[in-house]
């Protein structure tokens, strides 16, 4: 009896010790799938932001400038196809670092406990159309922390508006992420800063023009109108340091960058 007693408590916590290397410890290896070639480059590099980190990583699916200091993408930049929009169901994966962030992107761990939620920046819901392109979109690069109100709120509501516009307007590009700066919250041994405002630049091509709106979010919930919150890629790029269309001709980007504009976009 006492013998079992013993084998029992043994076996318990060997599974326990397994359990918990798991957990902290396993993770894929990766999510590339070299069989899986893009039908198109991830973003039209006419369009490229700049990089203050020179660490520019592409993805079949979209691509980002990765920032070592803060441990995560200063943008990612993506297409929306109206043909990208499937329902399709697909098994939420791991978070696995990124495997092309020569750096080390941080590990989804930093994130445990922390109050805030592993926000996608190139949506997962884009990406439905493919089991590879669904599951690209869960590198860790791909993360910001963001409020749990702010992630399932306003910010969901914004990416479903953004898929609605490109059901009624066509293909869509947008550039994304958390505004990075010097102080903020950080969170895991990694130390993964919080942003406190979060952006958004969606543009479409008319003719041979594009009509662009830009976003900028504090990083809470908010029941107010999407439209409260549009500014200037000017005041965008003075806040982010960012060159969002640094490619563009000078005289481009005063008449696209300083003004609002929203004919064209019903809310």
């Amino acid at each position: 009896m006492k013998k079992d007693r013993i084998i029992y408590s043994v076996l318990l916590l060997t599974c326990v010790v397994g359990f918990w290397l798991f957990e902290n410890f396993y993770t894929p290896d990766t999510y590339s799938d070299k069989k899986d070639k893009t039908i198109s480059s991830p973003f039209d590099e006419v369009f490229f932001p700049s990089s203050s980190t020179d660490q520019l990583v592409f993805h079949n699916y979209y691509m980002l400038s990765y920032s070592e200091p803060h441990e995560q993408a200063e943008w990612v930049a993506y297409e929306l196809k109206k043909k990208y929009l499937t329902n399709d169901n697909r098994k939420r994966p791991y978070f696995i670092e990124d495997p092309n962030v020569k750096t080390k992107s941080a590990d989804w761990r930093n994130y445990k406990g922390s109050g805030y939620d592993r926000g996608h920046l190139c949506p997962a819901g884009d990406r439905r159309f493919s089991e590879y392109a669904y599951n690209e979109t869960f590198y860790t690069s791909n993360i910001s922390p963001q409020d749990r109100a702010f992630n399932a709120g306003i910010w969901n509501r914004l990416e479903m508006q953004i898929r609605q516009w490109c059901k009624s307007y066509g293909d869509l590009n947008i550039i994304t992420g958390g505004v990075l700066e010097d102080d903020l919250e950080e969170i895991g041994s990694e130390d993964v800063d919080v942003p406190k405002t979060f952006y958004k630049i969606v543009f479409k091509r008319d003719g041979d023009s594009i009509k662009v709106l830009a976003f900028l979010f504090p990083n809470k919930e908010s029941e107010q109108s999407l439209d409260n919150f549009i500014v200037t890629i000017d005041e965008l790029e003075e806040l982010t340091g960012i060159d969002f269309f640094h490619k563009k001709p000078d005289k481009w980007q005063q008449a696209v960058e300083r003004t609002i504009r929203k004919d064209g976009w019903k809310f």
